[in-house]
Formats: C-alpha cells, structure tokens, sequence
C-alpha cells in the first residue's frame, strides 16, 4: 500500500463528534479510489495518520454501526 500524500487532503468528520471536536477521527475519501483510506485523531490535526484498506475501514465502520464494540 502506497502512503498518499495527505498535504492537501480534505478531512471528514463524524456529525456525532462533540462540538469543540473532541474525541473523534477524522477521514479522507479522496484516495478511497486508490484502495486507501487516511484515518486521524481530531485533537491532532498535524499528527499522524492510519492508512487502512477500502476494505478494512468499511468492515470496520460496519462494525461500528452495529454495535460490534459497544460494551457489555
């Protein structure tokens, strides 16, 4: 996996982010065609980013949505 260059990314955020954004990861689907998707912390914005598979952010953001993490 090539690492994207992230110099002029535009970053996504999640809406259930608080709102001094806090506690969220930020995304950017710009290289998702390329096989790649740049995660972040939102609290470190210059700090590094996590480069995942399409397919390892899509079955992680699945498990999310389904409750897969949540605590017992």
């Amino acid at each position: 996996m090539k690492t994207p260059d992230l110099s002029r990314a535009t970053w996504r955020k999640s809406s259930y982010s608080n709102g001094d954004g806090g506690n969220c990861i930020e995304w950017t689907p710009q290289f998702a065609a390329t096989g790649v998707v740049p995660v972040r912390d939102s609290k470190d914005p210059s700090g590094p980013a996590l480069a995942f598979t399409t397919t390892g952010w899509t079955t992680f953001v699945n498990a999310v949505a389904t409750g897969e993490f949540d605590a017992a």
